[in-house]
């Protein structure tokens, strides 16, 4: 065999190496990615997680019938103020509770809250016990929420009201899309 023939055999093998090696490699592209993260949670399944702590911490020491009123969530730097955002999270909240077994009050139906149209029922009485005393409740579910950059933080407590005791905590995050910029206030 000549060295130019052994040159060319030579060639040719590395040439097919490659293409079987290129082959090779371009299959594993269609192989499924495992390595691939799993979709963020949706804000409904956050709620649904941060309600389950809420029962968790909260029903040993304040029974699963005690009566309980869920107030509007409302802007951490606005306490007076809420959004869709926040009447929707007090909404998706209450849900879960009463799915848990929870007995929560429906103060829509009543006055003694201050509600106001397009806010919600905002905790803003300092008269904690005739709030009390007027619903026969034992416990407030409350929240806030903050808008970051690219994220949204919402906090939810349970607090009994005879003695403002946090029964409950819980926080969460969800990144910021186009749902939940809906639900904000347009001013933001």
């Amino acid at each position: 065999m000549s060295s130019n023939q052994h040159r060319t055999g030579r060639l040719t093998v590395r040439l097919l190496t490659l293409a079987i090696l290129l082959l090779v490699l371009s299959g594993c592209s269609l192989l499924p990615n495992r390595q691939a993260t799993a979709p963020e949670p949706s804000m409904l399944t956050r709620v649904d997680e941060a309600a389950d702590k809420l029962l968790a911490t909260s029903s040993e020491q304040l029974g699963n019938r005690a009566p309980i009123i869920a107030t509007t969530f409302v802007d951490i730097d606005q306490l007076d103020q809420s959004s869709t955002l926040g009447r929707t999270l007090s909404e998706t909240f209450t849900s879960r509770l009463v799915q848990g077994g929870m007995n929560v009050i429906e103060v829509k139906m009543r006055d003694s809250l201050y509600i106001e149209q397009n806010t919600g029922e905002l905790i803003l009485s300092r008269n904690v016990q005739r709030l009390s005393d007027n619903h026969d409740a034992q416990a407030v579910l409350l929240g806030t929420y903050a808008q970051g950059e690219n994220t949204l933080f919402v906090n939810a407590r349970l607090v009994r009201i005879a003695d403002r005791q946090v029964l409950g905590a819980s926080s969460f995050e969800v990144p910021m899309d186009n749902d939940i910029r809906t639900l904000l206030p347009s001013t933001w």
